[in-house]
């Protein structure tokens, strides 16, 4: 995967008059290789843009403290959410937007998933509660798809995906995508979000997009920042502190060393709990929805020394450690009647989930020039670990000798991956033309480790089973790839790019995908985008084998119930005797369509259309509430549940959406800058095939993809979010306010009259700081309004009597207003 640098003109549109010609050379220079990124040629004009407002001695004061950049002076189309004018290359042949530090700072949260969603119309990330792992681990969407169906890269990488399987009923549920929080925002330059199938360049996952986080380099400079806030109910106080350091490595080459801590304290916006007169605990809250208490510890280096010869050595490690405390169900003190559960906690109890979630990551390679060929050597690898203890919890089964601490068990997800990639610019009839070639070869491997064995002995610990000896396993496989790109300019007017990639898995067969993209300049105001491309994302492992028995919270006949459920891996008995199959990859065709305008110097607009078909969408399948007849063919093999499920290639589907981006830019008197940035993004997901019921379900009344399970899938994103960014300079102040409007969304049940349409919902945001010499000073509110989503109603979704009023698919979550204060030290 390659770096295209671009022609010398395009450097001279983005970079300003300031800078000397060596300059400009040197900067093009440091850009040898990386990975083949979508549109190498703009998108190398999109990097050295970044780079070019990185030399902040070299851009106007007011660019270096708010982000807002001229238009004319970068060439930039804006995206929707942020102050920066520089987000999405106005010459790319698709969507690609650019956030810098500065604009993910702004939104006033620490991780980098909550920044993301608030600056892009295009991407969710709701906050889920009461979902196990789910809660530590939170996934986020773009355009309305699966987590997993997006790519994330660091410096151009493949990052490794988590090793939790969301298997709750949230956003997501099924898939086991990267884990974005686990990157610290101090680690982070800015973030590349390309809106567009990109399966042709990067292989598995590029199904909705690729986010690429670009990370701080340079050996001058440095930052440290304290900070902290609170919600107006008191809860949920956060506190952080983080560093950045250049450092000189060698003669030329440098070293950035970030170190993050971050500590979070648990919100809760749970109800009384009224359901049972008897309880000793009647008429209290005791469950608790919200966000867990967390702390992380996050360490990284960056670093590049050129060597003899062109040659130079790069590489980047990274390490993080969270420890997330994670409420599950409250067990009520009566199991029925007046039958007292457990002598341990004679009031009833609250499980909690203690889990430990360890990223390690470490790329290094070696990149230079051989007669004209530009190329990159690199070694991958990274690592997810997630190792889970129950605390404040019992094993009924051991009755008043039971512990109330046990260790349920580990998962670990880790990737290997070697690439070389080799480009060089070519002249055929007087076209310009760059080839691109490349090479990969990936190993993955999933493991699964037991608990100890009180955890998972007779009914398990309450809140979460253990993993039993024949759930745990160590599952591999690998893949070898090729892939080429070509990329020309027809004319003054027209380019575009080919490219193709031909995968083999070990597990599944291979695969081959293409795009084709161009752009076409009809004047200089006006331009009309388009690509096609078909992709495909691979089975994950965890997919393809997660097993567990445990209890879950499940609605019969309209009542809520704890029912000892199994969840098997395709590939083991219990499953192929309740109809499972090898699962197959996802096929995707994309196609988009754009045009960008910029009718006056200081205005930019960007409108694309899209079109996403993916066929054999792997989902998790429903609560299957066995029958007596099937429960006992899996007891026969020593499973002993009374509910089931797996996962199947179940759905073919089709996502139609528009974004809409548009940026105005006002000099006021003196030096007051003023911008305004909209965005807007529409998009719905429809069904357009269910694969066949299992046989052996049929005749026992069962359907594996439900109705519920089909339209968590379609109808639990937003289908419109709409944001109004104004960013204001005055002097050394800077003023931030987003306004975001969340369209209404719909949590699903298996009856059409339990569903529960939630309403739209507008959320401000506000902020200012300070800049008095290196000190920048900042405080901000989230959430102004106090805005909350509606509540759940009793008839409408699982809310176990009142006790959990918010729903896990809030795309703005339900934590109401936060207030927050940062300081900042740079030099």
């Amino acid at each position: 995967m390659l770096f295209h640098p671009p022609s010398f003109w395009r450097v001279q549109r983005v970079c300003t008059g300031e800078f000397a010609s060596q300059q400009k050379e040197k900067l093009m220079m440091s850009f040898p290789t990386t990975q083949l990124i979508p549109f190498p040629r703009q998108r190398a004009s999109l990097l050295i843009a970044a780079a070019c407002a990185a030399l902040s001695s070299q851009i106007p004061a007011y660019a270096q403290q708010t982000g807002i950049v001229a238009t004319e002076q970068a060439n930039q189309v804006i995206v929707t959410g942020t102050r920066s004018l520089k987000r999405t290359i106005s010459d790319s042949e698709a969507p690609v937007d650019i956030l810098t530090a500065k604009d993910l700072q702004s939104t006033g949260s620490a991780e980098l998933a909550t920044a993301l969603s608030r600056l892009l119309p295009s991407l969710n990330f709701p906050r889920p509660a009461v979902t196990d792992a789910t809660s530590a681990a939170r996934p986020a969407q773009l355009r309305g798809l699966s987590p997993d169906q997006t790519l994330v890269l660091v410096n151009g990488k493949r990052w490794h995906t988590t090793a939790v399987v969301n298997v709750s009923g949230s956003v997501g549920r099924g898939s086991s995508p990267a884990d974005l929080n686990t990157i610290p925002l101090a680690e982070i330059d800015h973030v590349e979000v390309l809106r567009d199938g990109a399966a042709a360049q990067y292989g598995s996952d590029a199904i909705a997009g690729v986010i690429n986080i670009i990370l701080k380099k340079g050996a001058s400079g440095g930052e440290i920042q304290v900070g902290g806030g609170q919600y107006s109910k008191g809860d949920g106080t956060q506190a952080n502190l983080s560093a950045n350091i250049g450092t000189a490595l060698g003669e030329k080459g440098w070293l950035r060393i970030t170190a993050e801590q971050r500590n979070q304290n648990e919100t809760n916006r749970a109800g009384a709990d009224f359901r049972n007169p008897a309880e000793p605990l009647y008429g209290k809250v005791t469950q608790v929805q919200g966000d867990p208490k967390t702390q992380q510890t996050s360490v990284g280096l960056n670093a590049a020394l050129p060597l003899d010869n062109g040659l130079e050595l790069y590489g980047f490690t990274h390490y993080s450690r969270r420890n997330s405390d994670v409420p599950a169900t409250w067990r009520t003190a009566y199991s029925t009647g007046t039958t007292l559960r457990s002598t341990l906690y004679p009031n009833g109890f609250l499980p909690n989930e203690a889990s430990v979630s360890t990223d390690v990551a470490a790329v290094g390679g070696v990149r230079g020039r051989t007669d004209g060929w530009r190329w990159d050597a690199s070694l991958n690898y990274g690592s997810s670990e997630f190792s889970l203890d129950v605390t404040n919890t019992a094993n009924l089964t051991l009755g008043a000798a039971s512990p109330t601490r046990f260790y349920a068990g580990k998962l670990q997800n880790t990737q290997t991956l070697l690439n070389f990639d080799a480009a060089k610019e070519f002249e055929l009839s007087g076209t310009p033309v760059t080839f691109a070639v490349g090479a990969e070869y990936r190993r993955d491997q999933y493991e699964i480790g037991a608990g100890e064995p009180n955890s998972y002995l007779g009914s398990g610990a309450q809140g979460f089973a253990g993993f039993q000896p024949s759930n745990a396993g160590s599952f591999n496989r690998h893949s070898a790839a090729v892939y080429a790109n070509a990329e020309a300019e027809l004319t003054k007017q027209l380019s575009a790019s080919l490219a193709i990639r031909h995968e083999n898995y070990s597990d599944f067969g291979s695969t081959t995908s293409g795009k084709l993209s161009g752009r076409y300049e009809f004047t200089k105001a006006f331009a009309l985008r388009a690509a096609a491309s078909n992709g495909f994302r691979a089975p994950s492992l965890a997919q393809q084998n997660y097993t567990i028995s445990t209890t879950n919270l499940i609605t019969i006949n309209s009542s809520s119930q704890l029912v000892d459920t199994g969840t098997f891996g395709v590939a083991t008995a219990a499953a192929k005797a309740l109809g499972a199959k090898p699962l197959e990859a996802e096929k995707s065709r994309n196609y988009s369509i754009g045009a960008v305008l910029q009718p006056v110097s200081n205005a930019t607009l960007s409108i694309d259309a899209y079109q996403i078909d993916v066929d054999h969408r792997i989902l998790y399948s429903g609560n299957l509430v066995l029958p007596a007849t099937l429960q006992s063919v899996l007891a026969k093999q020593g499973v002993l549940v009374g509910a089931a499920r797996y996962f199947t290639n179940a759905l073919d589907s089709q996502t139609r959406g528009v974004d809409v981006v548009g940026t105005y830019q006002w000099a006021l008197s003196g030096s007051d800058k003023l911008g305004l940035t909209v965005g807007y993004n529409h998009n719905n997901t429809s069904v357009s095939g269910i694969a066949a019921n299992p046989a052996i379900l049929s005749q026992n009344g069962l359907t594996l993809i439900d109705r519920q399970t089909i339209n968590r899938a379609t109808l639990t994103s937003p289908k419109d979010k709409f944001s109004l960014a104004l960013d204001y300079l005055r002097g050394n102040w800077t003023f931030h306010s987003l306004a975001t409007r969340y369209g209404s969304f719909i949590s699903p049940q298996n009856s059409v009259a339990l569903d529960q349409t939630y309403g739209a919902n507008v959320v401000v945001d506000v902020s200012g700081s300070y800049r008095l010499g290196k000190w920048t000073l900042s405080a901000g509110i989230d959430n102004v309004g106090d805005k909350y989503p509606d509540q759940v109603t009793s008839a409408g979704n699982l809310n176990t009597g009142g006790t959990l009023p918010y729903s896990t698919f809030s795309p703005y979550g339900f934590n109401g207003r936060y207030y927050y204060a940062k300081a900042a030290y740079a030099w």
